[in-house]
């Protein structure tokens, strides 16, 4: 990929956030695929709570290994849990192009490019989307597959945002973008329907590209449907109710 233009022309560094908890399994493999699909002018945020996460004894006996990944472990000082470590990774990242990835393997790093270039072409936020045309889930609870996939596809009717995936994490970000965005998130991963709601009624542009997402095979997921239920209907109301500035 490579370096990449601004709208002013500038060159552009993509900056790849990753919160972590005990990935060890996982991250080598992550890594690579960082490497096989993302070109050269990036860093690699590894977020994590606790230095007795296992992930990061992996990560520092291989850096060397990685050194055009940009790879800085990031310990997050928030508060413990994935929204705080996403709020940690985004408030640190440099690059004006910010990549949310998970750790267990479960994003298509093979569009990574093609977001770039959308981003490149003057949209804020490209969503990697399972539930539009091409895209699609390989494994995973039927329940939270369904309940996310009607969520994302009910809310572009209602309200008319432009991803039919708006609860996906996989999403790029344009770093000026990030930074008009009052973060309110307390729950978990619903953090990316709040950006993503809040960029649309605000007037940034909006964009999908169909994604394959698949399920772990490695680890446990720290994924907890029930108690995030609530934080995720808040930022749906939120996008239906609210009116756009």
């Amino acid at each position: 990929m490579g370096q990449k233009a601004n709208r002013n022309g500038e060159h552009v560094m993509l900056s790849i956030v990753v919160p972590v908890y005990n990935e060890d399994k996982n991250i080598l493999n992550l890594l690579e695929q960082i490497r096989n699909n993302i070109g050269k002018d990036k860093e690699t945020l590894i977020v994590y709570d606790f230095d007795e996460d296992s992930t990061i004894p992996v990560v520092k006996k291989n850096i060397g290994n990685f050194d055009s990944l940009g790879i800085k472990l990031i310990k997050n000082d928030i508060g413990r849990g994935v929204v705080n470590a996403l709020k940690k990774g985004l408030a640190c990242s440099k690059g004006e192009a910010v990549l949310v990835l998970m750790a267990d393997l479960s994003d298509d790093l093979s569009i990574v490019e093609k977001m770039m270039k959308k981003l490149d072409g003057g949209y804020d936020i490209v969503c990697g989307s399972r539930y539009m045309r091409g895209g699609k889930q390989i494994g995973g609870g039927k329940f939270k597959k369904s309940l996310s996939g009607l969520a994302g596809r009910s809310l572009k009717f209602l309200s008319r945002i432009p991803t039919n995936d708006v609860t996906n994490n996989f999403k790029m970000y344009r770093r000026s973008m990030l930074d008009e965005i009052n973060i309110e998130s307390k729950g978990g991963f619903e953090i990316a329907m709040e950006i993503t709601v809040k960029a649309y009624k605000r007037g940034f542009k909006i964009t999908e590209i169909p994604s394959v997402w698949l399920d772990r095979t490695e680890g446990s997921s720290n994924f907890k449907i029930w108690k995030w239920i609530p934080h995720y209907l808040k930022w749906y109301f939120y996008c239906l109710f609210t009116r756009r500035v």
